[in-house]
């Protein structure tokens, strides 16, 4: 037990130094951690053996102060045994708290979560998104429920979250919360960055995610055939709102922008790309990445369709967009008039564009990766996965290839 603590006396020169006694401080290291404190007594330098850690000589005076020295030691070691007798967290600090029988005061859990969520809102639209905010904020929640569920306690000691409080939390996810499997993840992983914080201001001397493994599910995302995106453009609705719904929708199957940047795009959002024709160049507002899109006839339709609605030129947009929930309400009325079984919501227009009217068509996976304004080539791959259509259609060209030599082998 005592191996696992050093313990070293030394002298401590004080500032401007020059000449006579200096104080003798004990200084307690253990995981890599120090935490010194002061023995009360002081030494002359060329009487200290400094390898020893101890005062050099046989005098009387040598003897009591090394004795002194020796009593202090064994009290640091039976400071460590109490703490690890009674299963505390054991650091250099709490060792030297426990020796000079002050209390550490202990870091919580919930207000370094609390104060890592002010953070982000005070830096909303510049380094983060609502939708981080509320992700961490819903990470928080289901902390402190967990704690209340678990231990029936609001708050715990940050020292005493250990591997198996992580797998704990994780169960509390998936069957009280029913969360499914990659949303337990992602909360499990936003609880992740609040213990990175704690580790690097050296508040744990562990940490707890060694050996916790968790993996994301690959999600098949829908997205829609041109069949489908035929029928709902060739469709006419006698209610306007649905036509403007359907409108807007189709505008992002054939730009990708999620809902928050379709929303977002102003005049200054369009301009003449490389090629002299018009481009859309706008910043993503989920992940802050630059997204360059070349306008699709389709699209243009759209914008100059909405040019001169009143809601446009009130409040400076390209499109009147609706709320994102009231456009999904009107999207499930517009899937079920066009006879489409799938959920239809804002964001299958972004699959949409990815899958059926780029990848499908030929267009490199690069280059879609860019206009989608993905960070990793590894998140556009996902889209090109479900592409069997596309395998189907590439292998039917090579079939009929083959079918053709095997016939003319034939008849030669």
């Amino acid at each position: 037990m005592q191996n696992s603590i050093s313990l070293l006396f030394y002298l401590k020169k004080p500032k401007a130094y020059t000449s006579g006694m200096i104080p003798i401080y004990l200084r307690i290291t253990t995981h890599g951690q120090r935490a010194e404190v002061s023995t009360g007594r002081e030494w002359l330098p060329e009487k200290w053996n400094a390898s020893a850690g101890r005062a050099s000589g046989t005098k009387e005076d040598v003897k009591a102060l090394n004795s002194y020295l020796d009593t202090l030691q064994g009290k640091v070691y039976e400071a460590h045994r109490r703490l690890m007798d009674t299963e505390e967290i054991v650091t250099a600090e709490a060792i030297k708290n426990k020796f000079t029988g002050k209390a550490e005061k202990p870091r919580m859990l919930v207000p370094i979560f609390q104060d890592h969520n002010n953070r982000i809102k005070a830096l909303l639209g510049e380094e983060f998104s609502k939708g981080t905010l509320c992700r961490y904020t819903t990470a928080l929640k289901h902390t402190t429920d967990f704690l209340q569920w678990k231990f029936g306690i609001s708050d715990i000691d940050i020292r005493k979250v250990d591997h198996a409080f992580i797998t704990e939390f994780e169960f509390y996810l998936r069957s009280v919360r029913k969360c499914n499997n990659n949303s337990a993840v992602k909360y499990v992983k936003n609880f992740g960055k609040i213990i990175r914080i704690c580790i690097s201001n050296n508040w744990l001397d562990k940490d707890p995610f060694v050996n916790y493994k968790s993996k994301f599910r690959e999600v098949v995302r829908a997205f829609l055939s041109q069949d489908e995106i035929d029928a709902i453009g060739a469709k006419e609705f006698s209610i306007e709102r649905l036509n403007q719904v359907r409108d807007i929708f189709l505008f992002s199957c054939y730009t990708g922008l999620a809902y928050i940047d379709v929303k977002q795009l102003t005049r200054n959002n369009i301009s003449l790309g490389i090629d002299g024709e018009k481009w859309i160049f706008t910043s993503r507002q989920k992940t802050d990445t630059q997204s360059n899109i070349p306008l699709l006839p389709m699209a243009e339709q759209v914008l100059n369709k909405y040019k001169n609605h009143p809601q446009c030129i009130n409040e400076k947009s390209l499109l009147p967009v609706l709320s994102n929930q009231k456009m999904n309400s009107y999207l499930k009325e517009i899937a079920d008039v066009c006879g489409i079984t799938k959920e239809l919501t804002f964001h299958i227009a972004r699959h949409t564009f990815a899958t059926t009217v780029t990848l499908t068509n030929g267009v490199s996976i690069e280059s879609v990766s860019k206009m989608l304004g993905h960070r990793s080539i590894k998140t556009t791959q996902h889209y090109a996965k479900i592409l069997d259509r596309k395998v189907s259609d590439d292998m039917k060209v090579l079939r009929e290839k083959f079918q053709t030599k095997s016939l003319e082998s034939k008849i030669g």
